[in-house]
């Protein structure tokens, strides 16, 4: 329960302060953070948690990295379910606590986004939903590269959290104008659901994509990082 609880905090870190970035400062008048900061802020959250919990639940903060460790032998099939409950209900969470504080603003509208991931006349920047599901797998399969070579134990300890940070941080900066940045379906469902719309329709893309991306990206990992004997 306390791996599941760390899940839990870690997820509602991540959606509070990666979205919140988004919904209100980004482009607050005079000294908006913009894509630059919203990128960095995702990264900072998944940055700070992995010291907060990294060692309470690995923080996988992510139904796909959760699927993808496990599809590379990295975590236990029994305890899946569990660790997506938890992400999922703390991206809720998250996602309520956001839509009270930016819902006190005069003129506040969900039809505004409310950082929810989109294609098509929802994308950013109007990509297609072909561009945007080749986005999000790709992205997702450098994601966990990242993540499981950070994490070997060949690799130098005590770095991880700093290159998987920044790994998700690069992801932003990559991808925030095609599909606002999922690689994450806790992400996307935690604002989702407040949205109603067009959002849930959608969701399904940030979902799907990203945990093809987490497998593939596992599977090669362990096929490049095996020892010689």
């Amino acid at each position: 329960m306390k791996q599941y609880g760390a899940e839990f905090i870690g997820t509602f870190w991540l959606v509070l302060g990666g979205c919140g970035s988004a919904v209100l400062a980004a482009a607050f008048p005079g000294v908006g953070i913009g894509l630059h900061g919203v990128s960095l802020a995702f990264g900072l959250t998944v940055l700070t948690m992995a010291y907060a919990i990294g060692h309470i639940s690995g923080c996988h903060l992510n139904p796909a990295v959760s699927i993808g460790l496990w599809a590379g032998g990295r975590f236990p099939a029994n305890k899946l379910l569990p660790y997506i409950l938890a992400q999922v209900f703390g991206g809720i969470v998250a996602g309520g606590v956001l839509y009270l504080i930016a819902s006190g603003k005069a003129g506040f509208e969900l039809a505004g986004g409310f950082a929810s991931n989109g294609y098509a006349e929802h994308s950013p920047g109007a990509y297609s939903m072909q561009a945007a599901l080749i986005t999000e797998v790709v992205m997702t399969m450098m994601f966990l590269i990242v993540i499981m070579g950070a994490t070997d134990r060949r690799a130098p300890q005590g770095f991880a959290p700093i290159a998987i940070g920044l790994a998700l941080t690069l992801i932003h900066l990559i991808s925030i104008p095609v599909t606002n940045t999922s690689v994450n379906p806790a992400r996307s469902t935690g604002v989702a659901l407040y949205v109603g719309g067009w959002a849930i329709q959608q969701l399904w893309l940030f979902w799907v994509a990203p945990i093809i991306g987490a497998v593939i990206g596992a599977l090669t990992y362990k096929a490049i990082a095996v020892e010689q004997g």
